[in-house]
């Protein structure tokens, strides 16, 4: 529903239709994301029409940006010392754990 909204307020109608969810079960999810404050409603005569709030998202981004840096090094790390390894792994081996290798099917006993 939130990726809906991203795209451009709607009416319950709308998300509805486009979520495929009975009238009464999207009207709860909204009310949820309502209430946590991450979507805005505004009546439009007999419409309510939903539109996303970004300041708690961009809260919740600022938060998580010492975060990502954390995670960014860690994965760079992570991904330098897989590919030191992978060098360190003997051919054969390298042949056997690699799934583009025609596997030989295990002999029966």
């Amino acid at each position: 529903m939130v990726a809906l909204l991203l795209e451009r307020p709607r009416s319950v109608g709308e998300i509805v239709e486009a979520c495929g969810l009975s009238q009464p079960s999207t009207s709860k999810h909204l009310k949820v994301l309502t209430e946590a404050g991450l979507v805005r409603v505004r009546q439009d005569a007999q419409r309510r029409v939903y539109a996303p709030d970004p300041d708690p998202i961009a809260e919740l981004d600022a938060w998580l940006a010492p975060y990502r840096t954390l995670w960014n090094t860690s994965l760079d790390a992570l991904g330098d010392r897989l590919d030191e390894t992978a060098s360190d792994i003997p051919e054969e081996t390298a042949r056997r754990t690699d799934p583009s290798w025609p596997q030989t099917p295990p002999v029966p006993i």
